[in-house]
This record gives C-alpha cells, sequence and structure tokens, in this order.
C-alpha cells in the first residue's frame, strides 16, 4: 500500500503542474552542482550513501558516522568569469545518532560595466551569492530508512540590490543490503526570501527528486537513476532554432514529445570501482543534453566524466562537463580525513 500511494502522489504532482521552469525563481545558484563526483555522474545524484561529506548538501538523509571529521572543498570555474566553491565538514557526537553536519556554497558572477538608462558608462558593479546550511540525519529504530534534514541561511547581492532568504531541504534514504539497492526521496529548496531585491518576492527553486542505485553483483560498478523536477511535469524549452519553416514562409515550433519529456527528468550515472581508491565516473544529463544541442552538429552535451584517486587520508575528485561547443566546466574538490 505505501508503494502504491507513493506512485500516487508522484503522479498527481506531475499531472497538476505545467510551464517551464527556467527564470521564474530567485537564488538559482542553490542548484549548481556541489562536487566533482556530483558533476561527473550527471549533476543529480541522490542515492550515494558512504562517507563522502559532499553528498549531505544535495540528499541530508545520507549523514552518517562514516563522515565523522570529513573536510570537503570544491571549486570550480563555470562560464567566463563565473567562479563558485563550496565546503562541507561533518562531525559525530554519538556515533549512535548524532552525527552533524555545516556546509557552505557561494557563486561569484565576477565584475559588469555598469551603464545608465543613456548608455552612459558609470562604475563596475559585481554580483554574489552565499548559502550556509545545517545538516542531520536519524535512523528510524530497527530499520534501513533515514530521514534527513538541511536548513539554509541564503544571502545574494546583485549589484546595489541585496535579499536574504532561508530554506529547507528534506531526505530519505532506504537501504536494501540484501540486495545492495540504495532508494532516495528528496524535496529541496523548501523556503521563502526574508528581504526582498525590490519589494517583490520570489519563489525559490523547489525541486522533488526520486532516485535508485545499485552496485552490480559480479561487476565493481554502481549505477545511478535520478528522477528531478517531479513537481511540475513539463518543463521542456522550445528551441527557436528547430523551428520549421513552410512554403509560405509561415512558422512552426517543434513540440516536445511525451518521451522526450519524461527523459528531461532523467539524469543517469555509473561508477567504476566505487569502494577502492581510485574510482572512474560516467553520467548524462537528458535535460541538458536536448536544450543545449546543436542542431545538424554533434556537440556532446549532456555528458560527464570523471574521477577519484585517494591517497592516505586525502582524496582528490575530478570532473569535466559538456555543455556547448563554446562552453564546458571542470570541476576540482578535495576531501581530507581529520582524524
Amino acid at each position: 500500500m505505501p508503494k502504491k500511494l507513493l506512485i500516487l502522489f508522484l503522479f498527481f504532482i506531475c499531472t497538476v503542474s505545467n510551464g517551464q521552469i527556467g527564470g521564474k525563481y530567485t537564488y538559482q545558484f542553490l542548484n549548481l552542482v556541489t562536487s566533482p563526483r556530483q558533476a561527473a555522474m550527471g549533476g543529480k545524484t541522490i542515492t550515494i550513501y558512504d562517507e563522502d561529506v559532499n553528498q549531505a548538501q544535495y540528499n541530508p538523509a545520507t549523514i552518517n558516522p562514516d563522515m565523522d571529521n570529513h573536510l570537503a572543498l570544491n571549486y570550480g570555474s563555470y562560464f567566463g568569469e563565473v567562479t563558485y566553491g563550496t565546503a562541507s565538514y561533518a562531525y559525530t557526537y554519538d556515533r549512535h545518532l548524532q552525527t552533524f553536519q555545516v556546509g557552505i556554497n557561494y557563486v561569484n558572477y565576477g565584475k559588469f560595466d555598469g551603464y545608465d538608462e543613456n548608455g552612459q558608462e558609470t562604475s563596475q558593479f559585481t554580483g554574489s551569492e552565499v548559502a550556509l546550511s545545517f545538516g542531520y540525519a536519524y535512523n528510524v529504530p530497527n530499520s534501513n530508512i533515514f530521514l534527513g534534514v538541511n536548513g539554509k541561511l541564503i544571502s545574494s547581492t546583485l549589484e546595489s540590490y541585496n535579499s536574504i532568504g532561508g530554506a529547507v531541504d528534506l531526505g530519505a534514504v532506504l537501504i536494501d543490503e540484501a540486495n545492495d539497492v540504495n532508494w532516495a526521496l528528496v524535496i529541496r529548496n523548501i523556503g521563502t526570501q526574508f528581504t526582498t531585491y525590490n519589494g517583490i518576492n520570489e519563489k525559490l527553486p523547489l525541486d522533488i527528486m526520486i532516485g535508485v542505485s545499485q552496485e552490480l553483483e559480479n561487476v565493481p560498478i554502481r549505477w545511478h537513476l535520478t528522477l528531478d523536477n517531479l513537481q511540475q511535469w513539463n518543463i521542456s524549452f522550445t528551441n527557436p532554432n528547430q523551428a520549421q519553416t513552410s512554403l509560405d514562409g509561415s512558422t512552426t515550433q517543434k513540440k516536445t514529445s511525451f518521451i522526450g519529456n519524461a527523459l528531461r527528468h532523467t539524469t543517469f550515472g555509473a561508477e567504476l570501482f566505487p569502494k577502492r581508491g581510485f574510482n572512474l565516473r560516467l553520467g548524462y544529463n537528458f535535460r541538458r543534453a536536448e536544450e543545449l544541442k546543436v542542431q545538424d552538429i554533434r556537440n556532446f552535451s549532456g555528458i560527464s566524466v570523471g574521477f577519484g584517486l585517494k591517497i592516505n587520508k586525502i582524496k582528490f575528485n575530478y570532473s569535466y562537463s559538456r555543455y556547448t561547443l563554446a562552453g564546458n566546466t571542470s570541476l576540482f574538490g578535495l576531501t581530507i580525513n581529520l582524524q
């Protein structure tokens, strides 16, 4: 019965929602990938349950004692002068239940040339955003179900405009040890603005995700499948370059099929040697691939790759994500065991 209710709930929230999601929300930096491991596997993995303290910022239910006294630092260049980074640290107060995590995400948009309404040059300005988070997970007694919550304080400065907000992430993980399968449900960015940029209250980028992963029995590979933005069915973007022109000169926009829109909710990732000192990772983000592809040119948008290398108590992670022919991203990270 609980499984049927869950399926019915997910169908309902997808059916009643419509419209695209781009450009509607503030604090969009909250959706940036938090670590190279995440990025290499498509950027939406919520089923990782091990000592990776970065994972706590994407699914708080994965906070566990194996993360105790681990510090993770990540840095990347997005596009142009935009840079962003994250940090995460976990501490176990009581190995039975009490593990806590703190984290920070920031993005710096670089410098911009300012102009007034007459086109006259003024002074340069900058923009930056930051979020501080605090997370905790709880193991439901006598079960392999873990529940977690992240509280986030958000600050944003764009030119002379400022905004402060708060958000909460809720997560759950079910670990099926017999079949080595993890199931996860996450609701991210439930929150509001405390102070607005110009008196208009804007929504935060809510995201409901479910995921499943499994390590193969005879092959050292764990695959991850995530369905995101389940609160809204239609997340497709109509590319004007794909419009069809008829003989009379009129144009018809290409429509997204049911299957095409369903795939846009899907992210797939895989990790080779997930429990060893050296890991290889591969991911595919279907939505990124569809919306950033160039007509009649194969540019491999949506693909991401990476690796992890552990030496003693330090682990180095790297990822490369393919976006367009003109812009791609690399993300670097260090995880340090301070014990």
